[in-house]
């Protein structure tokens, strides 16, 4: 099987899954509790106001009635309308997923600056000083739960030593990287102790293997046999849990961006579940599932190009 059949192949696979994120995010949304015209309207909502406005958005039709005009109205690429903001679902999130998606790559940039060198450094000095020091200070950010995280950074680096900011996004390209800088190091620091270990278990794994002694019997140069025998087939297990989880970074930037406010995705995400907004939580959940899956997708085209058996 040639690298674009298998490409063909798990583009097909996708089909399946964003039908099943289309019934699950409209079912999810409508068993929320309350309603938008009650949150809307307030405590003191008269019954006929909530039924008119009810009746504007659709939602005093049946179910099944309800879901064809949202299947209609996503492979059209309307999203509806934001019932509290008044504002196209489709504009809210061309202008809060990018901060995001900016959020989630600085995030992914630098928990493999830590860890692919390190987990190098660390397989090769197994069970020496180094080797215990670098799982040991990995293993203390993976114990930590996201939003202490982020709370302690936020404290020690931001309010007391004010070398960041304490919130917001900027407005230049280096304001940007400069207010995102901590937020991306709190969701980064429990992926990069994830990816070390898993990397460095799958480099001692590879360095014990028999076609490297073979490599080494040829008399080939260590550094060659590190990156293009070791590091390219330790590789293949670290990208996909690499690709698996992205999406954790997107779920861990929804709580990130409400500890540093930064106004991206994530915090629309809690601010419209609060206030019962069903265009808008319907929208971002589908946009970042789809997100999701193009990721997987990446993460098997390189798989498929680390190891070619993989698209056999």
């Amino acid at each position: 099987m040639s690298l674009f059949t298998f490409i063909l192949r798990r583009i097909l696979q996708m089909l399946p899954t964003v039908a099943f994120i289309l019934v699950v995010t409209f079912v999810l949304v409508r068993l929320l509790p309350g309603d938008p015209a009650s949150a809307m309207l307030g405590d003191r909502a008269r019954d006929a106001d909530v039924a008119r406005i009810n009746a504007s958005l659709g939602l005093d039709k049946p179910l099944p009635v309800q879901f064809v005009y949202f299947v209609e109205r996503v492979f059209r690429g309307d999203l509806g309308t934001s019932i509290g903001l008044r504002v196209p679902v489709v504009q809210l999130i061309a202008e809060r997923l990018p901060v995001t998606l900016m959020l989630t790559a600085m995030a992914a940039v630098i928990a493999l600056v830590l860890s692919v060198p390190l987990a190098f450094l660390a397989a090769v000095q197994r069970e020496r000083a180094a080797d215990t020091v670098i799982r040991g200070a990995f293993q203390v950010g993976l114990s930590m739960p996201v939003f202490y995280l982020g709370i302690l950074l936020l404290t020690v680096f931001a309010a007391q030593l004010k070398w960041f900011p304490v919130g917001g996004y900027g407005d230049t390209w280096g304001d940007r990287l400069y207010h995102l800088f901590l937020p991306a190091v709190t969701l980064a620091l429990s992926l990069a102790a994830v990816l070390m270990r898993n990397l460095r278990a799958a480099i001692i794994g590879v360095v014990d293997a028999e076609y490297v002694d073979f490599a080494r019997a040829k008399g080939l140069r260590s550094r060659i046999i590190m990156i293009r025998h070791v590091l390219r087939n330790a590789l293949i297990s670290t990208v996909t849990l690499f690709g698996l989880s992205i999406g954790t970074l997107l779920g861990g930037a929804v709580i990130t961006e409400s500890v540093f406010a930064v106004p991206g995705a994530g915090r629309l995400m809690i601010d419209s579940i609060y206030g019962r907004d069903y265009p808008v939580v319907q929208g971002l959940t589908i946009a970042l599932a789809v997100l999701v899956s193009l990721t997987f997708l990446v993460t098997d085209i390189v798989q498929a190009w680390l190891d070619p058996r993989i698209a056999r």
